[in-house]
C-alpha cells in the first residue's frame, strides 16, 4: 500500500515525540536516584544508588524477554522464546511503532521497580533487589499494564466490551505505574519491618533524615522535567487525533496535559509546605519535594481528560492524602524512608478516584473517542454530571490492582524473608550497607573519617555472632 508524503511526514513526527518522550521518562530514572540518595542517611547512599542502577538493568533484560509480551503481545509471536520476534502487536496502532513503542513502554516498567526500592531502603539485601526487580517488572507490572492499556485488557477504555460501558481511565498511570509499585513496596516493608532505632522502646518515632537535602531537590526538578514526557507523552499509547470539525490537532490535549500536570503538582507542593509547616513548625524542604511529586502522581490518571482547574483541586487533596497517611504510618509503626507507600500508593489511588470524580465529557471523547461517529456516549466525571459508570470502574481498578499486587508480590517478599535472604543483619544495618555489603562509602571524606572505626565495629560485631 502507497503511502503519502503527508503520512510519511506524520508519522515521522509521532515516532520522534514518542522517542524522545521515552528520553524524558527514561531520564526520572536519574530523578529517582538523586531523590533516594538524598533521603537516606549517608551510610547507604552508595547502595540505593547502585540499586536504582539495578532495578534499570535487571528490569530491561525482565521486560525483553516476559513484560512487553505479557503486557501488549499476541499470538505465538509475542515472546522471543516462543517466536522470532517479540514485536507483533495487535495494540501498537503502527508497525512502525514497535521499537520505538517498546522503548517508551520499557521506561515505565523500570519506574515502577525505583518505587518499590524506596520503600524498603537501607535494610534490604542486595540479591533481594535482583529478584523482586525481576518478578516485578518482567511479571506483576506487565498484566496490569495489559488490563488498562491492551486494548484486550478488562479494564481498557479500549476494550470491545467496556467495564460498564466505560473501562477504567488511568490515562498515565497512577494506578499502572504508582499503585504497583507502591503496594510491592508496601509488602516488602511491613514484611521486613521498621528500620533498627526508627521507634523507641514506647513506639514513638525516631527522625532518622536523609543526609542531603540538595540531591532530593535536584531528584525532584529531574522527576518533574521527566514527568512531561510521563503525562503528555502518553498520548503516544493511544495516538490519538481531534476529529477535523475541531480545527485543532491532538497537540492541544498534549499542551493541556502538561499544563494540569504542572499546576497539580504545584498546587500539592505548597499546600503540603503550609500543611506541614503547621504540624511540626518550620519550613521543610523534604517535605514539599514530596509534596510536588505526590501531586504528579494523583494527576497522573486524569491529566488529560480534566479542566486545569480541576487539577488544583486534585493536588489540593493529594496534599492531605500524603500528610495523613504519613502520620498514619507513624502511628502503625510502618517505615517507609521514602514514604514511597504513601505518596506514589495514596495519590496514585487518589488519582484514579479523582478522574472519576471530575473528568470533563468533552475531553473523554476527544482522548479516547477520537471523534468517531456512532459511538455511545461515554461516562465522565461523577460531580459533572456523568453518573456512576466512570467512578465505579476506577474503584474497581484501585480494588483490582491492589489484589493483584498483593496476592503476588507479598507471598514473594514473605518467601525471601523465610529464606533469610530479605533484610540484612541487625550489625550491618548498624554499620551500614555502603562498608557491609559495597566496600566502602559514597563520599570519600566520609570514608576516610569513619569507614576504620565504623568497619572495625562491623567485623567486631560479626565475630561476636558467629562465635
Amino acid at each position: 500500500m502507497e503511502v503519502s508524503w503527508e503520512e510519511s511526514v506524520t508519522e515521522a513526527i509521532n515516532t520522534i515525540y514518542l522517542l524522545f518522550s521515552a528520553y524524558l521518562v527514561f531520564m526520572m530514572q536519574l530523578g529517582f536516584a538523586m531523590l533516594c540518595a538524598g533521603s537516606v542517611r549517608a551510610k547507604n547512599a552508595l547502595n540505593i544508588m547502585l540499586t536504582n542502577v539495578v532495578d534499570a538493568v535487571v528490569g530491561s533484560i525482565s521486560y525483553y524477554l516476559f513484560g512487553f509480551a505479557f503486557a501488549f503481545g499476541t499470538g505465538s509471536n509475542a515472546n522471543p522464546f516462543i517466536g522470532t520476534t517479540f514485536f507483533a502487536l495487535k495494540d501498537v496502532p503502527n508497525p512502525d511503532f514497535d521499537y520505538a513503542y517498546f522503548l517508551y513502554q520499557w521506561a515505565f516498567a523500570i519506574a515502577v521497580a525505583g518505587i518499590t526500592s524506596g520503600s524498603i531502603a537501607e535494610r534490604t539485601q542486595f540479591g533481594a533487589y535482583l529478584v523482586y526487580s525481576f518478578f516485578l517488572t518482567g511479571f506483576v507490572y506487565p498484566i496490569v499494564a495489559h488490563w488498562v492499556w491492551s486494548s484486550s485488557g478488562w479494564l481498557s477504555t479500549s476494550s470491545t466490551q467496556l467495564l460498564f460501558g466505560s473501562g477504567a481511565i488511568d490515562f498515565a498511570g497512577s494506578g499502572v505505574v504508582h499503585l504497583v509499585g507502591a503496594i510491592a513496596g508496601f509488602w516488602g516493608a511491613f514484611i521486613e519491618g521498621p528500620r533498627v532505632g526508627r521507634f523507641d522502646a514506647f513506639g514513638k518515632p525516631v527522625p532518622m533524615r536523609g543526609h542531603n537535602a540538595t540531591l532530593v531537590v535536584l531528584g525532584t526538578f529531574l522527576l518533574w522535567f521527566g514527568w512531561f514526557g510521563f503525562n503528555p507523552g502518553s498520548f503516544t499509547k493511544i495516538l490519538v487525533a481531534y476529529p477535523s470539525t475541531a480545527g485543532q490537532g491532538n497537540w492541544t490535549a498534549v499542551g493541556r496535559t502538561a499544563v494540569t500536570t504542572t499546576l497539580a503538582g504545584s498546587t500539592a507542593g505548597i499546600v503540603t509546605l503550609f500543611g506541614r509547616r503547621l504540624l511540626i513548625g518550620h519550613w521543610d524542604t523534604m517535605d514539599v519535594c514530596n509534596g510536588v511529586l505526590g501531586g504528579f502522581v494523583a494527576i497522573t490518571s486524569g491529566c488529560a481528560v480534566v479542566e486545569p482547574w480541576a487539577a488544583i483541586v486534585c493536588g489540593f487533596c493529594a496534599a492531605w492524602v500524603l500528610i495523613g497517611l504519613n502520620i498514619l504510618a507513624l502511628k502503625l509503626q510502618y517505615d517507609d524512608p521514602l514514604e514511597a507507600t504513601q505518596l506514589h500508593g495514596g495519590c496514585g489511588a487518589w488519582g484514579l478516584i479523582f478522574t472519576g470524580l471530575f473528568a470533563k465529557e468533552e475531553f473523554v471523547v476527544q482522548v479516547y473517542d477520537s471523534g468517531l461517529a456512532g459511538m455511545a456516549p461515554r461516562p465522565y466525571g461523577l460531580l459533572l454530571g456523568g453518573g456512576w459508570k466512570l467512578i465505579t470502574s476506577q474503584v474497581v481498578a484501585v480494588l483490582a490492582i491492589v489484589g493483584w499486587v498483593s496476592v503476588t508480590m507479598g507471598p514473594m517478599f514473605y518467601v525471601l524473608h523465610k529464606l533469610n535472604i530479605l533484610r540484612i543483619s541487625i550489625e550491618e544495618e548498624v554499620a551500614g550497607l555502603d562498608v557491609s555489603s559495597h566496600g566502602g562509602y559514597a563520599y570519600v571524606n566520609h570514608a576516610e573519617e569513619e569507614q576504620p572505626r565504623r568497619y572495625a565495629d562491623y567485623v567486631r560485631f560479626r565475630d561476636d555472632d558467629q562465635s
